[in-house]
């Protein structure tokens, strides 16, 4: 039996030719736990039977030539089509997506407003993509899980729905939890330490031990700091900009 989905909560919607690849590792851990609770919803739009003629055909060769093969306007059209019923026009309260490498890139930010709205439908595409007229007439919105080439979109998919079905209250159980990790705070997230105090001659920082929430809550602060300017400059740059910093003043962290 499907999981009964409390009224009310967020779903995704995924056009794909492969739904048997859902729920996939969505269907583990405590997203999965929250799906069967009826925390979030997942519903799959089979791409095939909205194909064209007898062996339902959803691509044709690209116009111009060139290799591979495009999904057609029309077939992607009738699935949207099909994923917009019972959906609200307001693409904030329902954003429709395009996994694309060419898309913007994705982003914390970006799954904390999908978890913001009622819910979202992907369209996860194959071969060397959808016709652009469709993309063009419904506005979809183009989103690239990174700087790589994937042979489909179910992978991705997945990822985008994970990080923004864990920022759904009671999904994770601690919410406060999110608010400490990478990006949350436009840093990247400090080191994390547990049992045993020394292993294998390598010690936890004392500070940690200390008790003094005070020294550790600038240590951690300090270390997230010191992280992002060595790993990611260009969150370093964006980070000081808004906190009105210098990225090349030399400061102690």
């Amino acid at each position: 039996m499907e999981p009964q989905r409390v009224k009310g909560a967020w779903l995704a919607k995924i056009i794909t030719l492969f739904p048997e690849a859902f729920p996939g590792t969505l269907g583990l851990s405590l997203t999965g736990k929250a799906l069967n609770l009826g925390l979030w919803g997942l519903e799959t739009i089979d791409l095939r039977p909205f194909g064209e003629g007898r062996h339902k055909n959803v691509d044709d060769n690209p116009a111009g030539g060139g290799a591979g093969m495009v999904l057609r306007a029309d077939v992607v059209a009738r699935a949207l089509d099909q994923a917009a019923i019972g959906t609200p026009p307001d693409r904030r309260r329902w954003p429709v997506v395009f996994l694309s490498p060419r898309g913007k890139p994705f982003t914390q930010a970006k799954a904390q407003e999908w978890a913001d709205a009622d819910g979202l439908t992907l369209l996860c595409g194959r071969f060397e993509g959808v016709d652009q007229r469709v993309i063009d007439a419904y506005g979809i919105e183009e989103v690239s899980l990174g700087d790589f080439v994937l042979t489909g979109g179910e992978i991705a998919a997945q990822a985008l729905i994970d990080a923004t079905v864990r920022l759904i209250p009671r999904v994770l159980g601690n919410h406060a939890s999110t608010e400490e990790e990478s990006f949350s705070a436009g840093l990247l997230e400090f080191p994390q330490y547990t049992r045993p105090t020394d292993w294998q001659g390598h010690a936890i920082p004392d500070v940690l031990l200390s008790g003094h929430h005070g020294k550790i809550a600038d240590w951690r602060q300090g270390m997230a700091e010191r992280l992002t300017k060595e790993r990611r400059p260009d969150l370093w740059r964006a980070y000081c900009a808004k906190a009105g910093r210098d990225p090349m003043e030399d400061q102690e962290l």
